[in-house]
């Protein structure tokens, strides 16, 4: 198939299942650390004079922003990689090893500093990987099959942060958790990098690299600017309720072992996630609809972060990982789909959806910085949930401005 033809030929389930897989390795790389392992050696390492939350918030913040550079950066390399196994298969391969490599040197950390570089290493190689396998979709997806693949990528997306989370608990230590993702990470890319099925650039098709090729005007392609918004705020308001969820357990719901009921919550979560995800996908794509999903996913994961914050009881929080779980399976797969579908141009794919991937990532930014603010100094958790809940129904309901998606 040529690199910028619009694909007809539906995928196989043998590419689609590799594919998930790799893609589930990046999740164990990102959320084994964030759901369990970042907090817990932020606690342990954290200065003389400075909270365990500050810590988490500077470590996760600045990996955060390094993120929001890479991923879009990558994009546009793989875009532009004339390499005769394709253009995403080397990205995806080099990431894979370089977050391993991160995960190590987390691992080794004696100090924060020692976390920041090992994080932002992490944020850097993994979304090199991450870039190149969504850009793969729009590359040889054809559009009515989009939401079905966004489902299953939901599922692997689903089953990575659980996977993650398990494996950071289950290994036996700070250690022994980073060194577990690290080894899933890199064995995970294997299935699909020995598929082969990324076609090549002719270097004379090659597009000219520009840095104001990052900047797409949301008045040429004002779908584009409102599906980014979309995404931006649902996965901010999601941001906020996760980040502090190990804390909020501890501090605020007094369980005598937080880590666990960061499992157990994490595990329904994703139950209730992938009973939704793959079924929302194809559901889309059989009445040819997106937006209707949108918006009344981000209505349920706005009901689920209220509860957080009116009904401060462990059946509270049971309650509220279930509908977060319902709602984001519906979003996770038809946002996706929605995504590869106001793309502006066939040869900037994966630069393009990197510009998109930049509202999965700017939310980390924002929301450390947002989350202590409110909690220390604005009200607690209660106006953590509350915010959030604000947060992601906004944005829920801007998925109605975009015209040419329905």
């Amino acid at each position: 198939m040529a690199p910028y033809a619009e694909p007809t030929v539906p995928v196989t389930g043998r590419w689609t299942a590799a594919l998930s897989l790799a893609n589930a390795s990046v999740w164990v790389g990102w959320y084994g650390p964030l759901q369990v392992l970042l907090a817990l050696q932020a606690a342990e390492l954290a200065p003389g004079g400075r909270s365990k939350e500050s810590v988490l918030a500077w470590v996760t913040g600045i990996g955060a922003a390094v993120s929001l550079v890479a991923n879009p950066l990558f994009g546009a390399v793989s875009d532009r990689t004339t390499s005769r196994w394709g253009r995403r298969t080397p990205w995806i391969a080099a990431g894979a090893v370089g977050g391993a490599a991160g995960l190590a040197v987390l691992a080794l950390a004696p100090s924060t500093t020692a976390m920041v570089l090992g994080w932002c290493l992490v944020q850097l190689a993994l979304n090199a990987t991450f870039a190149a396998l969504v850009a793969a979709v729009p590359d040889r997806v054809p559009g009515p099959q989009r939401g079905t693949v966004g489902g299953w990528l939901g599922v692997s997306q689903t089953l990575g942060v659980v996977l993650g989370t398990g494996l950071a608990l289950a290994a036996g230590g700070i250690t022994a958790g980073y060194l577990a993702c690290a080894l899933f990470t890199v064995l995970a890319v294997v299935p699909y990098l020995l598929l082969r099925q990324d076609a090549a650039l002719p270097r004379t098709l090659r597009p000219a690299f520009t840095w104001r090729g990052f900047w797409i005007s949301p008045r040429a392609h004002p779908d584009f600017g409102w599906a980014w918004l979309t995404r931006f705020l649902v996965n901010l308001g999601n941001s906020l309720v996760l980040l502090y969820l190990l804390y909020y357990l501890r501090d605020v719901l007094e369980l005598a072992e937080p880590e666990d009921g960061v499992l157990v919550l994490t595990a329904l979560n994703a139950v209730l996630l992938l009973a939704t995800v793959l079924a929302g996908g194809v559901w889309s794509d059989r009445v040819g609809r997106r937006k209707p999903f949108v918006l009344g996913a981000g209505a349920v994961m706005a009901a689920a972060a209220a509860l957080m914050a009116l009904w401060q009881t462990w059946t509270g929080a049971l309650t509220a990982a279930a509908l977060l779980g319902i709602g984001f399976g519906v979003f996770t797969s038809v946002d996706f789909a929605l995504m590869a579908d106001v793309l502006p141009a066939a040869r900037d794919r994966g630069k393009d959806l990197g510009v998109i991937n930049i509202a999965n990532s700017l939310p980390q930014v924002a929301a450390p910085a947002l989350a202590a603010l409110l909690v220390t100094r604005a009200g607690g958790y209660p106006a953590l949930y509350l915010a959030s809940a604000a947060i992601g129904l906004l944005g829920a309901v801007l998925v109605l401005r975009i015209r040419t998606v329905r």
